[in-house]
């Protein structure tokens, strides 16, 4: 049988903490962003949403779920690069994403509350490429909930971005874990042998949950589940 979101949560005390935290921010009179990050395979997806769908069955439409990914560098442009066979090689890996651009949205997000509503670009996983614009945030939406690797990363842009996040969330999970997860989702997406999916994680995502793991200290809350 498979396992739902709510069967992996709505025991979890960190889980009813954050849910608790998101409605706390819904009382105030102003827009909060909130940064959920962890490394590949962690599960932030999956939390950001069953967030997001738990709190909005009682505030319709207050929370939105954002990722990052919508942020990836298009295929036309890692073609651009002057590494473009590393480029796609590490697709995935921080500087694989525009992330002038993401602190760009992320600024006009945190500006926009009861003014003027905004957008936000996804991915197309069977593109494999982002589609701009894509998502439209309510002006009126109070709890932006925005879930990626890199959000606490002390670098450039990603710094930038993270003035305006109200709380840095991890998700930490112990990496032999991710490991194991991200094996099962490439041998799935693939067809690869449980090694060949284990060597193509040790060439890229393992180094960018790596560095993503370093990051974990600037957060302000590690959520275990």
């Amino acid at each position: 049988m498979n396992t739902t979101p709510d069967d992996l949560y709505r025991n979890t005390a960190d889980v009813k903490q954050a849910i608790d935290k998101i409605q706390q921010h819904l009382q105030q009179d102003r827009r909060c962003l909130i940064a959920l990050a962890g490394g590949p395979g962690s599960g932030k997806s999956t939390l950001a949403n069953y967030l997001a769908e738990h709190v909005n069955t009682q505030h319709s439409s207050q929370v939105a779920c954002l990722s990052m990914d919508g942020f990836h560098l298009t295929k036309q442009a890692l073609s651009d690069l002057p590494n473009a066979n590393e480029a796609f090689a590490r697709r995935g890996a921080a500087w694989t994403f525009d992330h002038h651009k993401f602190a760009q949205y992320v600024t006009d997000i945190a500006n926009a509350y009861q003014t003027v509503d905004c957008q936000w670009p996804s991915f197309d996983h069977a593109l494999g490429d982002p589609i701009d614009d894509h998502i439209s945030i309510s002006q009126h939406t109070k709890v932006i909930l925005i879930e990626g690797l890199y959000l606490l990363l002390p670098e450039t842009d990603w710094q930038k971005a993270a003035d305006y996040y109200d709380e840095r969330w991890f998700l930490d999970v112990p990496l032999p874990t991710v490991i194991e997860r991200l094996a099962l989702r490439h041998q799935a997406a693939w067809n690869l042998s449980y090694q060949q999916a284990m060597n193509r994680i040790q060439q890229n995502d393992a180094l960018n949950a790596e560095q993503v793991a370093q990051t974990k200290k600037y957060a302000d809350w590690l959520i275990q589940v």
